[in-house]
C-alpha cells in the first residue's frame, strides 16, 4: 500500500537473543496486576507457574546440582510465548510515540514506517533506541 502512495517502507528487523530467558518476574507480575489488572487466583497461578522452577544438567551419565531459575518464562509452553508478548507490551506504546509501527509475534519484533521518498532525510530512527533499552528494565 505505501508504494501506491509513492511511499517507501523503512523496516527495522529486531530479534532479541536469549529474551525468553530474561524475562524479570517481578516485573511481570507487576505489569500484569497493574496494566492488565490481573489479581486474586489468576495472579497466584501465574506466579506459580513462573517461580521455583529448577533446571539441572545431565553429562556423561552425571547429574549436576539443581539451580533455581529466577528469569525467565518456560520455552516450548503455550504460555511462555505469551506471558513474553504481555511483559514486552510497553514496547508497543514507545513505538508508537515515534510514530512508528510494530509486528510482533514472540522474540521476533518488526519496526516500520513508510514515508515520502522526501522525507528520508529528515528521519532518525535512532532515536528511539536508548529509550527501548530502558523500558524492558523499568517496572
Amino acid at each position: 500500500m505505501a508504494a501506491d502512495g509513492r511511499q517507501i517502507t523503512l523496516l527495522g528487523l529486531l530479534d532479541l537473543s536469549a529474551a525468553f530467558d530474561c524475562v524479570d518476574h517481578d516485573i511481570l507480575l507487576t505489569r500484569l496486576q497493574s496494566s492488565l489488572v490481573l489479581s486474586g487466583a489468576v495472579l497466584r497461578w501465574i506466579h506459580s507457574f513462573l517461580t521455583n522452577r529448577t533446571q539441572q544438567v545431565a553429562y556423561n551419565g552425571q547429574l549436576s546440582n539443581q539451580w533455581l531459575v529466577p528469569f525467565g518464562v518456560p520455552q516450548g509452553s503455550v504460555l511462555g510465548p505469551l506471558l513474553y508478548i504481555l511483559y514486552t507490551a510497553e514496547l508497543d506504546q514507545l513505538i508508537a510515540s515515534h510514530r512508528l509501527h510494530i509486528h510482533q509475534y514472540a522474540d521476533n519484533s518488526q519496526v516500520y514506517i513508510s514515508v515520502l521518498v522526501s522525507d528520508v532525510q529528515g528521519l532518525q530512527l535512532s532515536t528511539v533506541l536508548p529509550h527501548a533499552s530502558t523500558t524492558s528494565t523499568s517496572g
